[in-house]
């Protein structure tokens, strides 16, 4: 069996009706995980189990709004009880408020993003190492990030500041989740061609843009599947606190 073989694991899997977290469910399933999605669009969920069913998975979508206590424990124990286990945790979930500065934001806005962003990582990280730590077995938990955190463009204020928050915040779970046998690691994209990034990324500024990035291309959605599976099966084991970039090089290039 491959070190990256997730046979036998419960992955979870927010924000998984589109983007990042629709592709994350196909590549967990096909590496043999059974897959939890969790989105507010359950229509769009419902699509997404039931394609992937049809490929033979294990699959089940729950609706899940992970700025709300309720819903985000709904969504661990629904897992629970459908498939016994959670093995992995990934916090995709994320919103943006669109492109403005930190002038231009307003309270809603920044309460929006951050909530979204940092709070409900938080609380479900809690939910699950409580579990983890009640149930005497080991636990993953993968944060989506951002190479905002690293990188300063005008207008993705608040969105990379809970992207910066979000990387500290893992370093900080896996100093404290290791004596309950949880692991923490993040995942920071690049630009990735997404049906939103598109805008920007194919439009008049594109030619401009890339250049800033060393390997001269945007990245796509299966870039990520090697590093994704690093990081939800067992291959990342003596893994914790670590942040992996997936960004073609862009946040070493040259100023």
């Amino acid at each position: 069996m491959s070190k990256f073989s997730l046979s036998g694991k419960t992955v979870l899997v927010t924000g998984a009706s589109s983007g990042f977290g629709h592709h994350f469910a196909g590549v967990l399933a096909e590496a043999g995980a059974q897959v939890v999605l969790g989105a507010r669009r359950m229509d769009k969920i419902e699509a997404r189990v039931t394609s992937l069913k049809a490929e033979g998975h294990s699959v089940m979508g729950v609706e899940l709004d992970v700025n709300d206590p309720e819903s985000a424990a709904h969504f661990l124990s629904a897992a629970e009880r459908e498939f016994g286990s959670i093995d992995v945790l990934i916090n995709n979930a994320g919103v943006e408020a669109g492109a403005k500065t930190y002038t231009m934001i307003d309270e809603d806005d920044w309460d929006y993003v951050l909530n979204t962003n940092l709070k409900s990582v938080w609380r479900l990280s809690k939910y699950y190492t409580e579990w983890v730590a009640a149930h005497r077995v080991s636990g993953n938990i993968i944060n989506v990030a951002s190479i905002t955190a690293y990188r300063t463009i005008k207008g993705q204020f608040p969105y990379a500041v809970s992207k910066a928050a979000l990387v500290k915040a893992t370093e900080i779970m896996a100093l404290e989740g290791a004596r309950h046998g949880v692991r923490v690691n993040a995942l920071a994209p690049g630009y990735i061609l997404t049906d939103v990034s598109r805008v920007l990324l194919e439009s008049e500024r594109s030619e401009s843009f890339v250049k800033g990035i060393p390997m001269r291309r945007y990245g796509e959605f299966e870039d990520l599947d090697g590093p994704l599976l690093l990081l939800a099966s067992d291959a990342s084991s003596y893994m914790t606190g670590s942040t992996i970039v997936v960004d073609g090089g862009h946040i070493c290039a040259e100023l």
